[in-house]
């Protein structure tokens, strides 16, 4: 999984909004920014996924040409890149202090993480298959440096870092698409019921009832969490 370079502002500013013959966009067409591409890109991506990103599709909501789109963005994929980039950015402290809560401090970063992504929920099926951009390393960077800080040992601190990605991400991805009203959960569960026999465990923990995605989420970090403290 290959590092993107930094930023929105990564392109060659003499290629913004330039033209080969005139050396401005057509007077026609709004005016486009990357910024304002990548905003537009985020709002088609939160209505329609992440198929229904076209760069057609996409001039259309700037009300612009497409060739237009291709003076501030290579293709698709650095569309995808940026606008995935957008919606991770993490506004909590821009570096890590010393901290007593250690725990506290890594299960604020992964709550906020989840929930940057459950507003956007296209994100975390997407995160695993794009290049990691600025705003995702700043958070991986201060994941490791308040797990090194723990006492996590260096030899460990690549698998404490994956463990709690999958877990973010498999959390994530398990609440954006097992999202069933109340009255199929029901049925669901009932049919589970009435093949008890086979699945006795699932059916007596009443599983597919349990909607408490945020406690399970907590709880199950403090399982993983259990695991990276410290040995006294």
């Amino acid at each position: 999984m290959a590092a993107k370079r930094s930023g929105v502002a990564s392109k060659g500013s003499g290629r913004r909004g330039a033209s080969p013959r005139s050396g401005q966009e057509p007077r026609s067409e709004p005016t486009l920014s990357l910024e304002r591409i990548v905003v537009t890109a985020v709002e088609l991506l939160d209505a329609e996924g992440v198929d229904g990103l076209k760069m057609r599709r996409l001039a259309d909501r700037l009300g612009s040409g497409a060739m237009s789109l291709y003076w501030h963005v290579d293709n698709k994929e650095e569309v995808f890149d940026l606008a995935l980039d957008s919606v991770l950015e993490y506004r909590g402290p821009p570096e890590i202090v010393e901290s007593r809560d250690w725990r506290g401090d890594v299960v604020h970063m992964l709550e906020d993480w989840r929930a940057s992504m459950l507003r956007h929920p296209w994100s975390a099926s997407l995160l695993p298959r794009r290049a990691l951009g600025p705003n995702i390393l700043i958070r991986l960077e201060l994941l490791g440096k308040t797990l090194s800080g723990a006492g996590v040992a260096d030899a460990d601190l690549n698998v404490a870092i994956w463990s709690l990605w999958n877990y973010v991400i498999g959390a994530t991805i398990t609440r954006a698409n097992f999202d069933l009203s109340d009255e199929d959960r029901a049925a669901a569960q009932q049919r589970l019921t009435d093949l008890s026999q086979h699945y006795p465990t699932i059916e007596r923990s009443r599983l597919l009832l349990d909607n408490d995605w945020d406690g399970a989420f907590r709880k199950g970090l403090d399982f993983l969490l259990d695991g990276l403290a410290p040995r006294q």
